[in-house]
């Protein structure tokens, strides 16, 4: 099979101007960014506001390896696959962020026949989302430094600040530093750190916000520190509130784009699901949810991390109801959680197909797997996943999206169609918004992670009492963990037990509007492995043809 690049050259792609006409958006709405992609205004949202809503499809997946396992492939696939089946269905999904493109994952925008396009602008700059929410997130750390600088009128405890610097690329070094060395006039000198854009809250306010007005009014609520009374300081107090919602004017603005097919997507935002709660944004799924029947979103990794989240978190903002819930599988990913490369391995992996089956189901919703064809895959391992899926009460369907597009995916479109149209849309949550913070986080652990219990450090006991004189004990949790065990340990394989999840901090995300419980060793800035996909990455001397991206 050719390689994805080659694939998405030889498309011929629609003009962007064809893709919007067609989908009902009006000149005066749209905002062309060259002829392969463009930005939505608001004001089609509003516009639509009355129109009846289409069905939610939500794509998971099981634990992940760390190579990934197709889950946005199958997302962008299943969607040509219901348009094939003669439904209307667009695709919403994440940006890309340029640390694991340079990182681990290489590109982020599906593969085969099954991609987004133009892939290379989609992976790289896109249209400057990302580069804003840094530059905004920036801004606020300027504009705290300078006012310790000139006159401190807040009375800012240099070691009570908790905001932090961004930047969009896997950087270690960068974890922990110092800033203002050099004498007076270049600040005071204080402990500092960066955590990835896609941790930043205001890549999470971004996501969640439903207009400039919420944006702003979420940024002002942000908590920066505290003073030497220990009196809470919020940026709405520092007037630079209206300065970031102005560099993030347009990058509010859901940007669409088509797949091979010529299915409209809008890929807007890109919170991860290990380290925030891994999903696009609100007004691209509203928008989409009133352009289409058929609406497929993707959840950032596992269901223990991106749909927990858009379960407990992002639909409590948003109000969405969920009308069919997708797992992705494949072969591969099942035989690394059964620690080996054959069948028994598989058999034994499966218990973890089978518990994020579990998962889903505890939500009062009931999952279709998706098992994503790899070549070199046996028969009787892909009939071994079905017999499961059948003896757990869930359907399961093959997806060769990778390999044949919507043919490919056509009969699992079939499938999930049909169970969007008998659902009604209603699930429950693990915990309710007046439980105590630690509650929420133990029952996220017990009926999600399946932990025998939480241990809080000395660290997160002392926030959970700060969060209680705060009065934001009512927020939603968004806990921070590996994505390559249900575990809060990456080494623990398929479906650990007698464990307990370890909380070493919780961060306040007052502005976007939840709490972020850190547990094991997970952290918000990555680094680079050994050999990054960076490596591989080159462009021609025409400064036209990127290569190595896949």
């Amino acid at each position: 099979m050719k390689p994805d690049i080659e694939i998405a050259r030889e498309t011929k792609l629609e003009d962007i101007e064809v893709i919007r006409e067609k989908l009902g958006i009006a000149d005066d709405e749209f905002l062309p960014y060259g002829r392969y992609k463009g930005k939505i205004t608001l004001h089609a949202l509003e516009r639509l506001k009355d129109k009846e809503n289409g069905k939610l499809i939500v794509v998971t997946a099981i634990t992940p390896t760390k190579y990934g396992e197709g889950k946005t492939t199958t997302a962008i696939g299943l969607s040509m696959g219901i348009n094939r089946i003669g439904k209307k269905s667009m695709v919403t999904l994440r940006e890309p962020s340029l640390g694991p493109v340079f990182g681990v994952k290489g590109g982020a925008a599906g593969g085969g026949y099954s991609q987004v396009l133009p892939m290379e602008e989609i992976n790289l700059h896109f249209t400057g989302d990302i580069h804003a929410i840094t530059t905004a997130n920036n801004l606020l750390s300027a504009f705290i430094g300078n006012h310790i600088h000139y006159s401190n009128d807040l009375r800012l405890d240099t070691r009570k600040i908790y905001w932090k610097r961004a930047i969009d690329m896997n950087d270690r070094d960068l974890r922990s530093i110092v800033v203002g060395l050099g004498g007076k006039a270049h600040g005071y000198p204080r402990e500092d750190r960066f955590i990835i854009s896609a941790a930043s809250e205001i890549m999470a306010i971004l996501t969640l916000s439903e207009n400039i007005k919420d944006l702003k009014n979420r940024m002002c609520n942000i908590l920066i520190g505290f003073s030497r009374n220990d009196t809470p300081v919020y940026v709405g107090q520092l007037k630079v509130c209206g300065a970031m919602a102005m560099l993030l004017k347009d990058a509010i603005k859901p940007n669409l784009v088509q797949t091979i097919e010529h299915t409209p997507a809008l890929i807007h935002s890109g919170p991860f699901a290990n380290i925030s709660f891994g999903t696009n944004s609100v007004v691209a799924t509203k928008l989409a949810l009133k352009l289409s029947d058929y609406v497929v979103t993707e959840t950032g990794f596992g269901a223990d991390l991106g749909f927990e989240k858009f379960v407990d978190l992002v639909s409590r903002v948003a109000g969405y109801k969920i009308h069919a819930v997708v797992i992705v599988a494949t072969v591969r990913a099942l035989k690394h959680q059964g620690s080996g490369e054959d069948l028994n391995a598989l058999k034994t992996g499966l218990a973890n197909l089978g518990k994020h089956i579990d998962i889903v189901k505890g939500f009062a919703l009931k999952p279709i797997v998706a098992i994503n064809i790899f070549p070199d895959d046996k028969e009787e391992e892909l009939i071994l996943v079905k017999e499961f899926c059948s003896a757990k009460g869930v359907e399961a369907e093959k997806c060769e999206g990778f390999a044949a597009g919507s043919m490919g995916t056509a009969a699992l479109a079939e499938k999930v169609a049909a169970a969007a149209d008998a659902a009604d849309g209603t699930f429950t949550r693990a915990y309710e918004p007046e439980d105590p913070v630690e509650v929420k986080i133990e029952k996220v652990a017990a009926k999600v992670y399946g932990a025998d219990g939480v241990i809080f450090s000395w660290d997160a006991k002392h926030k959970l009492k700060l969060i209680k004189k705060l009065g934001l004990t009512h927020l939603p949790v968004c806990i921070a963990k590996t994505q390559l065990s249900l575990s809060d340990n990456s080494d623990k394989l398929n479906v650990p037990t007698g464990w307990r999840l370890n909380v070493n901090e919780i961060e306040i995300a007052g502005g976007a509007g939840y709490l972020v419980p850190i547990a094991g060793d997970i952290m918000l800035m990555p680094g680079l492995p050994k050999s990054p996909s960076a490596e591989f990455i080159d462009i021609d001397d025409t400064g036209e043809n990127v290569t190595g991206l896949f």
